[in-house]
């Protein structure tokens, strides 16, 4: 984990959306899971602002779209920690700038 640090540069990676985490699903046991299926840029699990406990999915980012395709076809539906896991792509990138920093426009 890289706490205090900023997020890594994931430009041109594939990201891979993974629900239906339990709380104690930890990054390291996401990229044992998937890197399988090639070599793995990022992985991160976003987590409640105050009680800093994971909100139940992750992000998984590839350098090559074909084996975010692979993890997706292969880990689509497979359990882990109990739970089946749901597997898509991403829809949406990174904002460029975080919400909490982005400025608001006074409407007058």
């Amino acid at each position: 984990m890289s706490y205090g640090r900023g997020p890594p540069d994931i430009k041109g990676m594939t990201s891979l959306k993974v629900d239906n985490l339990t709380y104690r699903t930890t990054p390291e046991d996401l990229r044992r899971s998937f890197e399988k299926y090639g070599e793995i840029g990022d992985v991160y699990i976003p987590r409640d602002r105050f009680s800093r406990e994971s909100r139940g999915f992750a992000f998984v980012r590839y350098y090559d779209r074909r084996d975010a395709e692979d993890a997706m076809e292969a880990m689509d539906g497979r359990r882990l920690d109990g739970r089946e896991l749901r597997v898509q792509m991403a829809r949406y990138g990174r904002p460029e700038t975080p919400p909490h920093r982005r400025r608001r426009r006074r409407y007058s």
